[in-house]
């Protein structure tokens, strides 16, 4: 499987993600710059983490129309996988590729820690590997991290089981404690703790490294014949 991690202007969790897919996870995986126009012999989008456009008049409202964007709408016809993490999930709330927005955290301050998660839905093409409400460890880095969604959306979130993940505290204010979601065809997962960053007990936890096998397993079940 080839994964594209997509760089922007100020993107700097781009090198956590590389690593987690070519080290941690050992397959194929390249560099898209914002500019680029052509996606099509990947087969996973990555939109990591940082301060895309050094986060000017909102986080992720500019890199929403980069050259890349009309790219990754594509992939996301096509039902590629495309993870959105932290700025990324700001991206493709901005982008309307996923329900609700993201506001300043609660308190006002920049939160940066491991917290524990708890998998509200393992049937999702990046929980397939988890146990449905299963805890576990994952690194934060946000000040814009507290996702709103009006009833409406969030009835119809739970409802089609789009919430992947919430915190087991809720540590920034979001709508019902959410800290991930997926679009209805379950393709895009936006999430704003780092699982790039908790792929080896190293670096204090391995549990983000389930999320990406189970899209390499999702990937292969659809694509890889044995006959």
């Amino acid at each position: 499987m080839k994964f594209a991690v997509v760089v922007f202007p100020g993107s700097n969790c781009d090198i956590d993600m590389y690593h987690a897919i070519k080290d941690e996870l050992g397959e194929e995986v390249e560099y898209v710059w914002h500019d680029d126009q052509d996606l099509k012999h990947f087969d996973g989008i990555l939109i990591p983490g940082g301060f895309s456009y050094g986060d000017y008049l909102r986080s992720g409202s500019i890199a929403r129309f980069s050259n890349v964007m009309e790219s990754i709408y594509e992939a996301n016809q096509a039902g590629k996988p495309i993870l959105g993490v932290c700025n990324g999930f700001q991206i493709l709330l901005e982008a309307g590729l996923l329900p609700g927005a993201m506001q300043r955290n609660e308190k006002l301050k920049f939160i940066c820690k491991q917290v524990e998660l708890e998998v509200a839905s393992n049937e999702t093409m990046f929980t397939s590997l988890y146990e449905k409400g299963e805890k576990i460890t994952i690194p934060v880095a946000h000040g814009e991290g507290n996702y709103y969604c009006d009833e409406a959306t969030y009835t119809k979130l739970a409802a089609n089981n789009q919430i992947a993940f919430t915190y087991a505290e809720n540590i920034n204010g979001s709508r019902h404690g959410i800290a991930g979601i997926t679009n209805e065809r379950g393709n895009v997962l936006g999430m704003m703790p780092h699982p790039e960053r908790a792929v080896d007990a190293l670096l204090g936890s391995a549990d983000g490294l389930k999320l990406f096998q189970s899209i390499v397993k999702s990937w292969r079940e659809a694509h890889v014949t044995t006959s």
